[in-house]
């Protein structure tokens, strides 16, 4: 069966073929016995892009050979919604890829790796990071946490040691980086502003649950406050 499966879709023709005279629309229908999250498919093609919704052409991501992906629902018409990191897209299955039941535990492999790829994932581990400082000194100029460090220090070690990503030295120059959002755009990790617009003078983390985290003063030191505590003059998402 599972040759028959990887041949019809790879021809192009309705899985669902398999069982009935007419095509089918779930995934439900491909066999008896079928259970949600029993199938995985498998990129064949070079390349295939896998949309945000079936109707439309705007691209989620670009699958490369080999990659594969959990199966969420068979569309029909040689489309899978399959899953992508920690959201939804719809794969063209005809010709770009091959679908079959997953062995025992890479379903659950490949939910750990969609976590573990996801920006909401990598944004909580950097605020992770982040909280593990709490508590620690304030130095103006300072560059490291655990001996000191004032408030552009602080988050420009943070996001060097926790992502991966260079910030500028000063407040100033981090405003400039990333994308500016509004208040209730701002996730965990993005960075909060403050002073005027054309002074700015400190910078923290947002955690979420709106708290932010950052190396306040001397009296403080790297501490936990609201993010309103003052107003924020600009917000801006460093992670995308």
């Amino acid at each position: 069966m599972h040759y028959l499966l990887k041949k019809l879709i790879g021809t192009g023709m309705v899985c669902g073929m398999l069982v009935f005279a007419a095509p089918l629309t779930s995934m439900a229908a491909i066999g008896p016995g079928f259970a949600a999250g029993t199938y995985v498919a498998t990129v064949t093609a070079e390349s295939v892009n896998i949309n945000k919704s079936r109707d439309s052409e705007e691209v989620l991501l670009t699958a490369k050979a080999g990659s594969t992906y959990e199966v969420l629902e068979d569309c029909g018409d040689g489309w899978m919604k399959v899953r992508v990191n920690d959201t939804e897209g719809y794969l063209p299955v005809s010709e770009n890829a091959v679908v079959e039941e997953a062995e025992e535990g890479e379903i659950a492999k490949l939910q750990k790796e969609a976590l573990e790829s996801s920006n909401t994932y990598k944004r909580q581990q950097l605020v992770n990071y982040a909280l593990q400082f709490v508590g620690g000194p304030y130095k103006y100029g300072g560059s490291d946490p655990r001996t000191g460090v004032d408030c552009s220090g602080f988050t420009r070690y943070v996001y060097q040691n926790g992502a991966g990503i260079s910030l500028n030295r000063s407040s100033t120059g981090q405003s400039f980086q990333g994308k500016q959002v509004s208040a209730d755009q701002m996730q965990p990790g993005d960075l909060l502003f403050y002073g005027s617009k054309s002074n700015i003078n400190h910078v923290a983390m947002y955690i979420g649950d709106g708290k932010i985290v950052h190396a306040s003063t001397e009296r403080t030191g790297i501490t936990i406050s609201n993010w309103n505590y003052r107003n924020p003059v600009k917000i801006m998402s460093i992670m995308g």
